[in-house]
């Protein structure tokens, strides 16, 4: 029997919505929904698909986990999947969960281990022969993430363990503690740098980060609490493992209770969610293992979590309130997104006030008025949002929200596209703003001591208006600025300068073209030789580009074909802004030094990796994650651990920073 239109079509729409809220969570580490939310999603899919098989490939996210790991940095393989946790929120599908391993298990009750769920960053740790050899994030649980350099940076994580076996893969989140991230907000508005969001976030976002001097800096945690490879050592119990890891040093859970039957799951569920609220960092529920690793084998796993444990999450914690109003909000796109003005009320340790509606779509879904008494959540420190209205509270005075006919900054035009409502004026001072926080954004065009709030200055009084007038300020203009004296105008002007001299990559990335992120916004550098090239490109041509579709290229088309854009590339042009690529085109690899070479990096380095990874690119070489007999070079620096024995045994030259240096200086080809 054919499955019907609705059916597909709602399969459709959830997956994108998981698809996208994954990104968003572990990529961007930026969530827009809370875990509940998400699990309920997550369940309608399931539930679909079972009754559906067919509906079930191979990309659903039913079948994933997490995102892809992101291309600045070396992938890390996985010796062991990191799977997730199936998630489970009532006493009658815990129970279901017990009678599962139970049967399992012949009919015999196992022992369990409950611990917390902490809402961190999960992370991988390889010990070989007890050095800390390597650390990764999780990623898709196959691939992710080489953050070694990033972990060693945790005081708490010992890079040496006396006596440890052959090969020890420990695994774990990395999380920040609430008086941590409270001490690092604090520091940073005394800067006059925008806080923070949260304590999960900041986090993510600290891993990412591609200077470790950097992520020293910031006040990161680590909790350990399973294993992946093991080789040389063999523990029975998850209480042994836990023995074991305290015993050479490493932060375990700091609660755990030893539970024989159903009947001890319940009380020690009651007692955790009572402590948590002394524990120092977020906890958003309890993971529960079975004790005995031969009985962990036996009950094997599906192709996304264990069956051996599950995740008891705690009801987030809601509050009612009055919605007293909605404003609106722009993004750099144009994006408007309502913002519900709520009569304070405590939520989660804090006074919220504000609270996301996320879209105009939910707002009808949910049919929200203005005067409604609404359910507010804060789950996992995520920015409070309106999770519905109670209905037989509202007053006969409750408005419905009206769509807001004109920008609500700048009062130009506004056009609905699917869910979203958007200001089509690119003069438009929200968009201004938040265009130039992007611009200016590490991951961009990377311009130190120009946060967001020296921007909002900096629009409010007319000082500048476009990507551009940047490279016009001067020591008087910053000088009028509030909180702006002359070492940090002087230091502000120094970061614009040298952002001039930025690869034309971060330029593309930074211009803010919809649908263009840093992975297309290199591959558009590999394909033309400047910027006023891929301003005159034809879409024939930029289909042509590796990771360009039809939306991005379309995109990329009319972005260039607006009358400002032409204006802006002279500008910046006039400004000494670098609008040349330095890659090599097709055809022309053999005029560069290091055409047809691959390097791999690995140690400490004096400067940050992706430093390399730019002179190597721009020199025509390209840079991989792990040693092979296809690799040319590896660049290694202090404790380069085991790529380097690897380089060795099978004859790969390795170089040092200063003989690295010495090879790029050569004339002439390697």
């Amino acid at each position: 029997m054919p499955i019907p239109v609705e059916i597909k079509r709602r399969h459709t729409e959830l997956s994108a919505l998981l698809s996208r809220a994954n990104i968003l969570y572990y990529v961007e580490a930026a969530p827009a929904i809370s875990d509940r939310e998400y699990d309920d999603l997550y369940r309608e899919l399931e539930e679909l698909e079972k009754t559906n098989p067919e509906l079930q490939g191979s990309d659903s996210p039913t079948q994933k986990i997490g995102a892809a790991p992101l291309k600045v940095f070396a992938s890390y393989q996985h010796s062991v999947p990191m799977q997730s946790l199936d998630n489970t929120f009532s006493a009658e599908e815990l129970r279901s969960f017990v009678a599962r391993v139970q049967k399992g298990n012949s009919g015999i009750m196992p022992t369990f281990v409950m611990e917390p769920k902490i809402d961190g960053v999960a992370v991988s740790l390889r010990y070989e022969n007890g050095t800390l050899v390597r650390g990764g994030t999780r990623g898709d649980g196959r691939e992710g993430d080489d953050i070694t350099l990033n972990l060693r940076t945790l005081k708490e994580l010992p890079t040496r363990v006396e006596g440890w076996p052959e090969v020890v893969e420990v695994r774990g989140e990395v999380y920040m503690t609430h008086a941590g991230f409270a001490r690092m907000n604090e520091k940073r508005m005394a800067a006059g740098e925008p806080a923070f969001a949260n304590a999960r976030n900041s986090a993510a976002g600290t891993l990412k980060l591609l200077d470790s001097r950097e992520v020293a800096k910031r006040p990161l945690s680590i909790v350990l609490y399973g294993l992946g490879e093991v080789k040389g050592k063999v523990l029975e119990t998850q209480l042994e493992m836990l023995d074991f890891l305290r015993k050479g040093g490493m932060p375990t859970p700091p609660w755990s209770r030893t539970c024989a039957a159903m009947d001890e799951l319940i009380p020690a569920l009651a007692e955790l969610d009572e402590a948590r609220n002394f524990f120092p960092f977020a906890t958003d529920g309890a993971v529960i293992k079975v004790n005995e690793t031969s009985l962990r084998q036996k009950l094997g796993s599906t192709s996304k979590a264990p069956r051996w444990a599950i995740a008891y999450k705690f009801y987030p914690e809601q509050a009612e309130t009055e919605l007293l109003g909605v404003t609106f909000q722009v993004g750099r796109t144009g994006v408007i997104t309502p913002v519900a003005e709520l009569s304070p009320v405590a939520l989660s340790g804090t006074t919220v006030s504000r609270a996301t509606l996320h879209n105009f779509e939910e707002i009808r879904r949910k049919d929200i008025h203005e005067g409604d008494t609404v359910l507010v959540e804060k789950a996992g420190e995520i920015i409070p949002a309106v999770m519905g209205v109670i209905h037989s509270k509202r007053l006969p005075g409750a408005r419905p929200i009206q769509v807001p006919a004109t920008c609500p900054v700048c009062k130009g035009e506004l056009i609905m596209q699917g869910v979203f409502l958007r200001c089509e004026n690119p003069d438009c001072q929200a968009q201004i703003k938040r265009r130039l926080q992007h611009f200016a954004h590490r991951g961009a065009m990377d311009i130190n001591h120009l946060g967001e709030a020296v921007i909002d200055q900096l629009v409010d009084c007319k000082c500048i208006a476009t990507l551009d007038d940047l490279y016009r300020l001067n020591e008087e203009k910053l000088l009028s600025l509030e909180r702006m004296g002359s070492k940090s105008a002087a230091n502000l002007l120094n970061a614009l300068e040298a952002s001039k001299k930025q690869p034309l990559w971060r330029l593309i990335f930074g211009l803010g073209i919809l649908h263009v992120g840093a992975g297309v916004a290199r591959q558009l550098e590999k394909s033309f030789e400047s910027l006023e090239q891929l301003a005159v490109a034809e879409m024939p041509e930029l289909l042509r580009v590796a990771d360009v579709g039809e939306i991005v290229a379309l995109s990329i088309f009319q972005f260039f074909r607006l009358p400002e854009a032409g204006r802006l590339i002279t500008a910046l042009k006039e400004a000494g802004v670098n609008l040349k690529s330095e890659r090599p085109r097709e055809g022309e690899g053999a005029t560069k030094l290091f055409a047809g070479k691959k390097f791999v990096i690995t140690g400490t380095l004096s400067r940050p990796r992706e430093h390399f990874e730019e002179r190597i690119r721009a020199l025509g070489g390209d840079v991989a994650g792990t040693v092979s007999s296809k690799t040319s070079y590896l660049l290694a620096g202090d404790d380069a651990g085991s790529k380097m024995e690897k380089a060795q045994k099978i004859g790969i030259p390795i170089v040092s920073e200063h003989e690295f240096e010495g090879l790029a200086l050569k004339k002439g080809r390697l």
